[in-house]
């Protein structure tokens, strides 16, 4: 019902505004409109194909895992800086603190956790807002929080954020292309790898979505041979 009702909409505003194109009446800037419309909700069905069949390989038991060390600070930091181009245009000021933590992991896997966990922040974050990722080391757990300063979540809505195709809020998610997938693709992988994720927010104050994952080995905060990053990435 739920994939049924994501294809459904997107194809009912194509097939409307296909037919509107035809009208020879229309002037340039009315088919601009509509073309871009168009171009909208197909970015919106490929994006669902892809999700879906993401989580379709991720509950596979065929579904390839391929787990090996390396280091996860580096990867966030190549993943935020490839952001890039989508914070800058909304003038967000994007803080990381990562302290040097290698683990064993599916690295492409993590990947997509640390992408969608981004891009939900940057397109819930106003103009002007600000986004924070650290990377720490408690006990034999890498912790990764990634903070926004976005409307928040009530409550209730963080109790079923990660089931498949829940929507916290539905006219904005929709506004804003999503499909309600992209947390539970997070959280499938997250477990995958013996983890968890979790989310704390307030109403009106921001968003922080936490992943602890099991440390390939024990990290020294803050000894000698360990380095940490702190700053503002521009």
């Amino acid at each position: 019902s739920n994939v049924s009702h994501e294809i459904g909409s997107p194809l009912t505003s194509i097939i409307g505004f296909a037919k509107a194109l035809k009208d020879e009446n229309l002037d340039r800037e009315q088919q601009d409109r509509y073309l871009a419309i168009i171009e909208t909700e197909c970015i919106r069905l490929s994006r669902l194909s892809d999700n879906l069949m993401k989580l379709a390989v991720l509950d596979s038991e065929r579904h390839p895992f391929h787990p090996s060390p390396y280091r996860l600070d580096k990867q966030l930091i190549s993943l935020i800086l490839a952001c890039e181009p989508q914070w800058e245009a909304k003038k967000i000021e994007m803080t990381v603190e990562v302290d040097i933590v290698e683990i064993n992991a599916d690295e492409d896997l993590m990947g997509q956790v640390w992408v969608n966990l981004l891009h939900n922040a940057i397109k819930f974050t106003p103009q002007g807002g600000s986004i924070s990722v650290s990377l720490s080391v408690n006990g034999d757990q890498a912790v990764i929080c990634i903070a926004d300063t976005g409307q928040g979540i009530n409550e209730q809505d963080q109790q079923r954020i990660f089931e498949r195709f829940y929507k916290a809020d539905q006219s904005r998610a929709r506004s804003a292309g999503g499909s309600g997938l992209g947390l539970s693709i997070a959280y499938k992988i997250t477990e995958m790898h013996t983890g968890s994720i979790s989310v704390s927010s307030k109403v009106g104050e921001g968003t922080v979505f936490t992943v602890m994952l099991p440390l390939r080995q024990k990290v020294m905060k803050g000894s000698s041979n360990c380095e940490m990053y702190t700053g503002t990435v521009s």
